[in-house]
């Protein structure tokens, strides 16, 4: 299995600056994800930290272990990147006046062979586009969710909740911070999708869903998305990595080479 990646991130139409952060490695098959939260420009400087750290460090173990690695030796990989970035961020914060209370959400993808491995914090979320429906593969760490999984409020009631953007776990904030991983067999034509809260807060996962089935480059997907969360209001920073599975060049050979004799 091969991936095509693609990133794109917009300011909105509220915010003046960006405190999203994104990163692909296609070698190393590696998306990283961050929302960024905190003062003036404190959101921004947390979310490039951790989307710079942890690029640059697991994209180069990734590329060094090769497809061989196995899932427990990659979470384990993550678990250290993020603990070091973790530490970074929280340092900063505790040094520079200016940077105190910064953090963010994260979402890191790993995509090797039929495997993909998915390590999150907050309420930034992965989703799984197959065969025309879109589910939501990661859980929000947020008050919300948890409010929900008690029962608390319905679905409707949460969809206007003020409330909505308070998370229960950030990179950055305490001095350590755990990961949840989520792990995934991946198919042939799976399309996954990693995004901000500027985009699952602007539009709903049907009409995410219709947008990814009318198709298309991942360029003009992800540009879609951001353009539909804008005309929606736009009112945060809106980010989206789009992940397409196809078979490897290698494999189509050897079918193509099967059908010929």
């Amino acid at each position: 299995m091969d991936y095509e990646l693609f990133a794109l991130t917009d300011t909105g139409r509220a915010r003046e600056n960006n405190e999203d952060s994104v990163a692909i490695k296609e070698a190393a098959g590696l998306a990283v994800l961050a929302d960024g939260m905190g003062g003036y420009n404190a959101g921004e400087v947390a979310s490039g930290m951790t989307t710079a750290f942890i690029s640059s460090e697991l994209g180069r173990w990734l590329v060094e272990a090769g497809e061989q690695a196995k899932p427990r030796e990659v979470k384990r990989a993550i678990e250290i990147c993020v603990d070091n970035a973790n530490r970074s961020v929280y340092n900063a914060a505790n040094s520079n006046p200016s940077y105190s209370g910064m953090g963010t959400t994260l979402v890191i993808g790993v995509f090797h062979g039929r495997n993909a491995i998915l390590g999150h914090i907050g309420d930034s979320r992965a989703y799984r586009y197959r065969e025309g429906c879109l589910t939501q593969v990661t859980r929000d760490h947020s008050l919300l969710q948890e409010q929900l999984d008690a029962g608390l409020i319905t679905e409707e009631e949460a969809a206007t909740a003020s409330h909505r953007n308070l998370v229960t776990r950030a990179l950055g904030v305490d001095p350590a911070v755990a990961v949840e991983f989520t792990e995934l067999d991946v198919q042939e034509g799976d399309l996954y999708l990693i995004c901000s809260d500027g985009l699952s807060d602007m539009i709903d996962d049907r009409a995410m869903e219709g947008l990814l089935h009318n198709g298309g480059t991942l360029p003009t997907l992800a540009a879609q998305l951001v353009s539909a969360a804008n005309n929606n209001g736009g009112r945060d920073n809106i980010s989206v990595i789009l992940i397409r599975a196809f078979a490897s060049a290698k494999k189509q050979g050897l079918l193509s080479r099967l059908l010929r004799k």
